[in-house]
């Protein structure tokens, strides 16, 4: 695909669920660093847009990502790797509204390390998964080593990352990989926006932000810590316009109105707590 801008689409419907789709699909989805820019540049745009409150990600064709374009492994087999200006997508702990992976087919390598750092997780019933990286004599990249264990314990992880081994939509879902399975690839996408819908509908923003937040910070300290970043996170919600309108809506017995996401709403200034830097160092 001859222009970078194509190869990540996006649109926002009337909740608020913006679809995210990798867009390459005469080359299955493969990464490439211009895709990888131009989808953070989209999400960028989402996470700063009012209107959007939940993001769902999936992959054009018959594959959501397959991992990296055997193209550009071509090209850096045997060369030094420069990572310079690069992001994983771990970057997205940053993103404050929930992302929805709609695992539509193939999903492996930097594909399924884009699947893990999305909230929850849908399959369609043939979509496959792989760690693949150490059937192509590679590393754990991006972070697939501190990221598999923590979702599906460290046993299962260790099985997936030796063996690179294929896994179904079934078998991800008995290891907690994946939230659901559904029947079929465009069947996925719509049950995925429908959780999103829901999500949009009755949550209010600014707890979805504090809550993503939460649980990316909270998994990397202790239980003091979280504690006392819970106690700050909780007076400012109470003094907060959402909590006013989740208390009334559920009184009065009709659909909450959330405000949107305040766009200098940041829950690591309400906690305290940054969230560490994960973009590559320079040279990297």
């Amino acid at each position: 695909m001859s222009d970078p801008q194509d190869s990540v689409l996006h649109k926002v419907d009337g909740d608020g669920v913006a679809l995210v789709t990798l867009n390459r699909p005469e080359r299955r989805n493969g990464w490439t660093p211009s895709l990888e820019a131009r989808f953070f540049e989209v999400m960028a745009a989402l996470d700063a847009d009012p209107a959007v409150r939940v993001v769902v990600v999936t992959g054009a064709g018959k594959t959501f990502c397959p991992g990296m374009d055997t193209g550009r492994l071509e090209e850096i087999a045997g060369k030094p790797l420069d990572l310079r200006g690069r992001r994983p997508p771990a970057h997205l702990w940053r993103f404050r509204k929930p992302m929805i992976a709609a695992v539509n087919g193939a999903c492996a390598g930097i594909g399924l390390v884009l699947a893990l750092v999305c909230d929850v997780r849908f399959a369609a019933e043939k979509a496959r998964f792989s760690t693949a990286f150490a059937r192509r004599g590679l590393a754990g990249e991006y972070g697939v080593t501190w990221l598999l264990p923590r979702l599906i314990g460290v046993g299962r992880a260790t099985d997936l990352l030796l063996s690179s081994r294929v896994i179904d939509a079934d078998e991800a879902l008995g290891m907690g990989l994946v939230n659901g399975v559904v029947a079929g690839p465009d069947d996925v996408v719509s049950a995925a926006r429908e959780y999103a819908r829901e999500i949009a509908r009755r949550c209010a923003p600014t707890s979805l932000a504090m809550l993503r937040h939460q649980l990316q910070a909270d998994s990397q300290s202790d239980l003091p810590t979280a504690l006392t970043a819970a106690y700050r996170a909780m007076t400012a919600a109470v003094e907060g316009p959402a909590f006013r309108e989740g208390l009334d809506s559920f009184v009065e017995g009709r659909p909450p109105v959330f405000p949107g996401l305040p766009a200098d709403y940041r829950p690591e200034a309400i906690t305290g707590r940054r969230l560490p830097e994960v973009d590559h160092e320079p040279g990297g």
